[in-house]
């Protein structure tokens, strides 16, 4: 393999020591983001493997030295591909890479929120002995919006719980679900789930108009972008008794501001964007991304979402 050469910022906030030795024994240097000033970070960086951090046109431009940018999962809307490719920048995603995980965490999620295990939790925490009555998953239907790798792995957890899936995608593909529209699935589901990525075209997909739709028993799970969801709507949805509740993995702005509408309402429990944090899926996600951005400085890259011009 080619030796590279240069400095690479990783900006995840766990360190994998087996991907650094990747990195390092490919000839690069492995710095860690310290602080907030990620332009300061980027001073000097041939290649970046980035978490959430918002790779900007302004940004990017003050980084003239970067030619690889990794996004240590699938979702990269906080990165301007567009500008980076007018940089001559490559992006690279993982797509996949942490679908296993994203699929337990999502079951989960309906597990709480149907035998309302939080809210059971919380009440003993505070000298309670909460006593309701919960729900089952078995008979129930539940809708994925988007079925990429991640939902796909949803749907046989679901089926082996006893649940009938239905799905709503651009990109249907043979499998044991019902593929239908999007209205039909969110009049007809006792959960709805999202797996699908944030895009100008879908921001607020999930709307007042989209929320009136549902079983007033219905709950929202969301694993994928807070944007895809109009919190204020569904602040509103929960609170009137016209939804029954949602499980948020995600929100728009991370972590969740003091004033966001999503606060003290009660059916709505935020999570603090988990799903794809297992032990197993992290070794994995840092592997694959050190071996990513070695194969885009290479010219090679095994996951590209953009087509950078030749870098100056």
């Amino acid at each position: 393999m080619n030796r590279a050469a240069g400095t690479v910022l990783v900006t995840t906030d766990y360190r994998d020591d087996e991907a650094d030795a990747v990195l390092t024994a490919a000839g690069l240097r492995v710095r860690r983001r310290n602080g907030h000033d990620l332009v300061e970070a980027l001073r000097g960086v041939t290649g970046a493997i980035v978490a959430h951090d918002p790779l900007t046109a302004g940004v990017l431009a003050r980084a003239p030295a970067l030619r690889a940018v990794v996004r240590s999962g699938v979702g990269y809307d906080a990165v301007d591909v567009d500008a980076a490719a007018r940089l001559g920048i490559q992006v690279s995603n993982l797509p996949g890479i942490n679908s296993n995980a994203v699929a337990e965490y999502t079951v989960g999620l309906l597990l709480a929120a149907a035998r309302r295990l939080v809210e059971s939790a919380t009440g003993v925490s505070t000298g309670d002995w909460p006593r309701e009555s919960g729900q089952e998953l078995r008979g129930a239907t539940l809708g994925l919006v988007g079925f990429g790798p991640a939902a796909r792995a949803v749907a046989p957890l679901a089926t082996a719980f006893g649940m009938t899936v239905l799905c709503a995608t651009n990109h249907p593909a043979g499998s044991t679900v019902e593929f239908v529209d999007l209205p039909t699935l969110l009049r007809e589901s006792d959960y709805v789930s999202l797996h699908t990525a944030l895009t100008p075209g879908n921001h607020h997909l999930i709307d007042a108009a989209a929320l009136a739709l549902m079983k007033p028993t219905a709950i929202l799970v969301n694993t994928a972008r807070g944007a895809l969801v109009d919190e204020e709507a569904l602040a509103t949805a929960v609170a009137t008794g016209r939804l029954a509740g949602a499980a948020l993995d995600v929100v728009a702005t991370e972590p969740l501001p003091p004033a966001s509408p999503l606060r003290g309402v009660d059916g709505i429990t935020v999570y603090s964007h988990l799903a794809g944090q297992t032990a197993q899926a992290r070794h994995a996600t840092a592997l694959a991304a050190a071996h990513e951005l070695l194969a885009a400085l290479r010219g090679e890259p095994r996951f590209p979402v953009n087509h950078p011009k030749e870098k100056q």
